[in-house]
């Protein structure tokens, strides 16, 4: 029988549309302000003391707020007022200091009944809704003088294997990051000039004397050759920061650099700020050390506590220098260990950091190599919880583990004695995005607003709820009956739209506002054509359910083909373009897709509950 869906159709269309009125309900329901306390390290617990100690803050400075709430790794209080955020962050940051990270969040509503089935917002862009505003510094100076303290070390060492021999009284780096040497006499200083100016071709050297008579080679370092050293720094850090914020899987982030030295960090729809911000601003990096032998010379060897002193007290005494570092590092995997089920972190080496690891551990069975782990701070605050005038870099560094070495060690290992799971996908993903080549400390953190202005955002809202009208009334005034129909899919359509959004955490963007307004135009589109050909059977002579019945099917290769281009333009669009466009793009190849089902199929059901298996004379078109 023309133009009838078998039951089982029906019930199979019906449930698509009750779940998608069910999973974008949860777009309804605004975040809250708040504000999430963790630890600066994964490993810090957050207790009931911690909160009662934040909220104590906001009561005594009259911030209104509600719905507190707490884990063991973070705590969460939301706010009233959107505008008190900042002020209540730094009045909790400044009482808590800096062991906790104090971040900016907004904290879901979401009924639980929602989110128990996987519902839950869609995720708004910045130029909608706005999001959490890193402005970052990398610390160049840091870098200039690693580099000149390298310099000087590798001089020592050239001057040493120069033959003859030179000597030199002395070979230092000075506060304002020049390198200085000194000679006794001027033979040595001339030789020694000859063979640092072939060394280092990025440094000038200028002969004088001292008060105290000594011949004094002096190396300064060009300003392009600074320029190049910081260059490098701040764009290794943003190469690490991209990888980082890839790894916390926030959509459409914004990383670039500012100025010389200095990187914005954007992150939409981010739903835990504080491990956000605790993972983009740790600089960290590890360093495998052998176990220094007790005959060993004390400047030969260096002591390092242990991490976690819990389980594992006091400290060992490890080599100066190291077999490795974090650089080497290609692969990291967080995982367990068959036999004590324990936390550990897989690793695989590069080629050239496979060989050394092996050089070093064939020869050394039934030493122990030590884990290094090497933390960068930033303290603010002094011990009463003062700001500081100035900013103090810290270095901490702590043994993870001292383990046996039983047999040669290659590119593949694992690392263990890591004290919990948090720690070690932490440090799985820190080794995985690379390490920062210079500390950064946060200059600048903010919610921001629409980056295009309420005006356009209002606008843009608009001419959805215009478009749609105008659509709406045309299709009921040329198309009648089916125009009523197409109207009722047009605004499932609509409906499926976001809720595809919200499911695949897909974000939606002032460009992607566009994207529904054509995703409209086009679900139209598909039945302006489906009509217009059942109106050409009827005037064939056709009858109206073999009207209908052609209308539908004889239009729907036109249809496939004109989506099917569409889809892989908005495919192209969102492989090369970025931020925006990719909004754009996002929204048109699901809005394609739901149009295709609600056009042809759910237009279609519609039009076959009225007219199906009946006998029609005239059709309402």
């Amino acid at each position: 029988m023309l133009n009838r869906y078998p039951l089982w159709k029906y019930c199979l269309i019906l449930s698509v549309v009750v779940l998608g009125f069910v999973f974008s309900a949860a777009n309804l329901y605004t975040p809250d302000p708040a504000i999430q306390i963790s630890g600066a390290s994964s490993s810090l617990k957050i207790d009931q003391s911690v909160l009662r100690k934040a909220s104590k803050i906001l009561n005594d400075n009259n911030i209104p707020y509600f719905g507190e709430e707490f884990t063991d790794t973070s705590a969460l209080i939301r706010l009233e007022d959107k505008a008190q955020q900042l002020g209540a962050q730094e009045l909790i940051k400044q009482a808590l200091g800096d062991e906790y990270v104090v971040a900016l969040n907004l904290a879901p509503t979401t009924p639980a009944w929602l989110s128990g089935i996987g519902a839950g917002p869609m995720k708004l862009g910045l130029d909608l809704s706005g999001g959490v505003h890193f402005l970052m510094e990398v610390d160049t100076e840091s870098v200039v003088k690693g580099r000149l303290e390298s310099i000087e070390s590798q001089a020592k060492v050239f001057l040493r294997e120069a033959r003859p021999r030179l000597r030199y009284k002395d070979v230092v780096v000075t506060e304002d990051n020049t390198l200085e040497a000194s000679f006794a006499d001027i033979e040595a200083r001339t030789q020694a000039n000859t063979i640092l100016r072939r060394e280092f071709s990025d440094m000038v050297f200028v002969a004088s004397e001292n008060i105290r008579g000594d011949f004094v080679l002096t190396g300064t370092m060009p300003e392009q050759a600074i320029g190049e050293i910081e260059d490098y720094a701040v764009n290794q850090n943003l190469s690490t920061l991209r990888n980082r914020v890839n790894e916390l899987g926030v959509s459409e982030p914004i990383v670039q650099r500012q100025g010389r030295n200095r990187i914005v960090v954007e992150l939409p729809g981010v739903q835990d700020t504080a491990a956000a911000k605790r993972v983009i601003g740790k600089t960290a990096n590890l360093e495998f050390r052998l176990e220094a032998e007790r005959s060993a010379l004390a400047s030969q060897q260096e002591y390092f506590d242990y991490k976690d002193q819990d389980s594992t007290p006091g400290g060992a005494n490890l080599e100066r220098r190291a077999v490795i570092s974090g650089e080497e590092v290609t692969r990291a995997q967080a995982g367990f260990d068959s036999q004590t089920s324990l936390p550990q972190v897989n690793i695989s080496l590069s080629s050239d950091g496979g060989a050394k690891m092996y050089r070093a551990t064939v020869n050394n069975i039934g030493r122990r190599l030590g884990v290094l782990f090497i933390e960068f701070r930033t303290i603010t605050r002094d011990e009463q919880g003062q700001l500081l005038e100035e900013p103090v870099q810290v270095i901490d560094k702590e043994i993870i583990s001292l383990a046996t070495i039983n047999s040669a060690l290659n590119a593949e290992f694992r690392i263990t004695g890591i004290g919990n799971t948090a720690e070690a996908a932490e440090l799985a993903l820190l080794l995985r995005s690379g390490a920062l080549a210079a500390p950064m400390q946060f200059v600048q953190e903010s919610t921001i607003g629409p980056s295009l202005g309420a005006e356009n955002i209002e606008l843009g809202v608009k001419s959805v709820q215009l478009g749609l009208l105008l659509v709406l009334i045309f299709m009921l005034v040329f198309y009648k009956v089916f125009g009523l129909a197409a109207n009722i899919a047009l605004s499932v359509n609509l409906v499926l739209l976001v809720a595809v959004m919200s499911l695949l955490g897909a974000t939606l963007t002032l460009p992607g506002i566009a994207g529904i307004v054509l995703t409209v135009g086009m679900a139209v589109d598909a039945n302006v054509l489906i009509f217009s050909r059942i109106k050409e059977e009827l005037k064939a002579g056709a009858p109206p359910q073999s009207a209908i019945n052609a209308g539908f099917d004889r239009a729907f290769t036109t249809i496939l083909d004109a989506n099917i281009t569409t889809l892989i333009v908005a495919i192209i669009l969102y492989g090369i373009g970025t931020g925006p466009v990719k909004g754009f793009a996002v929204t048109l190849a699901i809005g394609i897709i739901t149009s295709m089902f609600t056009a042809i199929i759910g237009t279609r059901s519609i039009i076959n509950l009225i007219y199906g298996g009946r006998t029609v004379k005239k059709l309402w078109i």
